[in-house]
């Protein structure tokens, strides 16, 4: 179980996150939406370890996740927005740096694990830079799951990608949310809402929770 607390956040004079609080429980997917610059990205980075917050508290599976620095680096996988992979690195070569912190074989993961389900090898030994957008995702991801981490942070992995490989990143979400692992997805993207069990609204720092099956309009008229 995810607990945020009363999580807020500002940058010299502004307010991005005030007092947010929602939970999370395994198996569940939560969408985060908002405009540009709302804090999704924000609250996604305090999550992974990548910033601190002003205050307030995170409970993960029982403990304080900002006192825990381990949980942050073994149980939570991050995909940023931008897929922040080394450009003259392969696939493979990205791999190995993820799983040499762990137990688990590249191989076996490529033969029945994720890596296959995430289609990973038909470009395991292209660079980084050689790779559509698409690819880059579905690698970016790869190396979040190494750890086998039971919360994965996903900061629009749809965006600028053709409609089959999004559909093929949904369906993945499906099943390691089905595993019993819990995603927040931050998403401009309507389809991605059939993902979720609910919706956070970020708005001037606050954080409001829809049904997920809240009609568009009413999302739209809350944001406007």
């Amino acid at each position: 179980m995810l607990s945020i607390q009363s999580i807020s956040k500002s940058y010299k004079k502004q307010q991005v996150l005030q007092n947010v609080s929602f939970d999370a429980a395994p198996g569940e997917c939560i969408g985060l939406l908002g405009p540009n610059g709302c804090g999704k990205s924000t609250l996604l980075h305090i999550l992974s370890g990548t910033d601190t917050p002003d205050s307030g508290t995170i409970l993960f599976d029982g403990k304080n996740l900002l006192k825990n620095p381990s949980l942050q680096s073994t149980k939570i996988g991050y995909v940023a927005q931008n897929n922040p992979l080394f450009p003259d690195m392969t696939a493979m070569d990205h791999l190995k740096l993820w799983y040499s912190a762990t137990e688990y074989s590249i191989e076996d993961d490529l033969k029945d694990g994720f890596l296959s389900i995430l289609k990973i090898e038909p470009f395991l030994h292209k660079k980084a830079k050689a790779l559509s957008g698409g690819m880059q995702k579905r690698l970016s991801i790869a190396c979040a799951l190494a750890s086998r981490p039971t919360l994965l942070l996903l900061d629009e992995p749809d965006a600028a990608l053709d409609l089959v490989c999004k559909e093929d990143i949904r369906e993945y979400i499906r099943l390691y949310c089905a595993q019993g692992n819990t995603v927040l997805l931050a998403t401009h993207e309507e389809a991605d809402f059939d993902l979720c069990s609910k919706l956070i609204l970020l708005k001037d720092g606050h954080a409001r929770t829809l049904a997920a099956d809240t009609p568009v309009k009413e999302i739209i008229e809350y944001l406007s």
